[in-house]
């Protein structure tokens, strides 16, 4: 009787960790929570360094070279430029699976739910770019950083709606998540569109014999993550070499990765009872798997119907996530919040077009944007809130909207990688931006909390 008791005990935790069966939002949502929260320690030691005595060792490590491969196919940068074009390709990789989902299964596979978030996402986008160009319009130097303010970091705005727990109702998080999401993919086309420096016409005819290559792959069947991994890689290096920014070979394999399993459910489920019942009875026949080859020969066979019953992208989305979330965003947070900030120069870089045009961008533009497009479809009767949510909300959203940290900085990286006086204006406009929105949504919807 005390062994039973004892063996409850044990086994009660187990099987209450193996019965929680995450939802692929549940799952996206608690770790960009948490990546957001790890992002926002790195950001601070970024700026710690960058404004200590440790400054200068800080940016020779950066401007490090760094080399792969031999002779004539050596490439070599350094790692600043490995962190931004080389490790974000696989956070744009990411982000490409997220879109696809979103697009096919998700939040925005129905159009009539979609509307919302897609229209708020647009006006989040169009009118923080128009405030930073009223701005710079007079300066076509300056005035080329207009991408800037568009971005929302969701991991950021999720890691602060975190903090709040269960004052915010559940559908804010799905709401911001698909805005952040479309958003996302704006920025994307911008920097696909307008941040392309000379075309090398020749790489762009490689990278494109590439895209047909994994298509083929595609429509020919192949489900193996290994092939499109490694015509990923070949993609990558065409792209980096043809004047489209790298990180964009990430997306386009996304979109190329299958959606469909290799099995049908059906027919899967069918051949696991079939498996099931005959491992049932190897074990009757011998216990022990290690001395039992047809047990051990039938529960290899579950395995290889369990992978190949998952979606590719599915499941690359979900091996993928953890990385991104907790190694290479992180790691671009160490190697470009590091801001220097001279206290007693803050009023003129306060007055400086640029970071004037970002802050102003990220804290109005997105407030104003997503919150006038948002009453306007429902005035109009386009869109419908969900019955959980109220014009508090979304204007709390809207707040943490103006969170732009990661793809505003890689947009800040692009848009001036020629002119450091204006980069720096622009990070220092970033971080102060996104630290007024985090303080003011947060305390918006601390206010406006539903009691838990």
């Amino acid at each position: 009787m005390e062994n039973t008791v004892i063996n409850k005990e044990y086994i009660a935790p187990w099987e209450q960790a193996f019965n929680r069966i995450l939802t692929p939002i549940e799952e996206f949502i608690h770790r960009q929570t948490t990546s957001g929260i790890l992002l926002m320690l790195c950001a601070v030691i970024a700026l710690i360094i960058a404004n200590s005595p440790l400054a200068g060792a800080y940016h020779h490590i950066l401007e490090l070279p760094f080399s792969i491969g031999f002779g004539e196919w050596l490439l070599s940068m350094s790692i600043h430029h490995w962190i931004n074009d080389g490790l974000m390709a696989l956070f744009f990789f990411v982000v490409g699976l997220e879109l696809k989902r979103e697009l096919l299964v998700g939040e925005l596979s129905n159009l009539k739910a979609a509307s919302l978030p897609i229209i708020a996402a647009v006006g989040g986008m169009v009118i923080p770019a128009l405030i930073y160009t009223g701005f710079n319009f007079d300066n076509p130097i300056t005035a080329n950083g207009w991408g800037i303010p568009m971005a929302t970091d969701i991991a950021f705005a999720l890691g602060v709606l975190a903090l709040l727990g269960n004052r915010v109702p559940a559908a804010l998080l799905s709401f911001l998540v698909a805005l952040a999401i479309v958003d996302d993919l704006g920025a994307v086309l911008v920097i696909a569109i307008f941040y392309t420096a000379e075309l090398n016409m020749n790489a762009l005819i490689g990278a494109s014999a590439v895209l047909i290559l994994l298509a083929s792959l595609n429509l020919g069947g192949i489900r193996k993550p290994l092939p499109y991994v490694l015509f990923g890689i070949l993609l990558w290096l065409f792209l980096l070499k043809s004047g489209i920014h790298a990180t964009l070979a990430g997306i386009f394999l996304a979109f190329i990765i299958p959606i469909r399993p290799k099995y049908d459910p059906t027919r899967f489920l069918r051949r696991a009872r079939e498996l099931i019942q005959e491992i049932s009875q190897n074990y009757k026949d011998e216990p022990n798997i290690i001395k039992n080859h047809k047990m051990r020969t039938k529960v290899r066979a579950l395995e290889t119907g369990i992978h190949r019953v998952q979606a590719p992208a599915q499941v690359l989305e979900h091996n993928m996530h953890m990385p991104t979330a907790y190694l290479i965003i992180p790691i671009f947070s160490l190697a470009n919040a590091g801001v220097p900030i001279e206290f007693d120069k803050l009023i003129n870089i306060l007055t400086y077009p640029v970071s004037m045009g970002v802050i102003s961008g990220l804290v109005v533009g997105k407030f104003v944007g997503i919150t006038l497009c948002v009453w306007f479809a429902l005035k109009l009767g386009i869109s419908q809130l969900p019955s959980s949510l109220s014009m508090k909300h979304v204007i709390g959203a809207s707040l943490l909207a103006g969170i732009g940290f990661t793809m505003s900085i890689f947009i800040a990286e692009l848009g001036f990688s020629q002119s450091y006086e204006n980069l720096l204006m622009a990070k220092t406009g970033i971080l102060i931006a996104s630290l007024i929105s985090g303080i003011i949504g947060y305390f918006w919807l601390y206010f406006c909390r539903v009691k838990p």
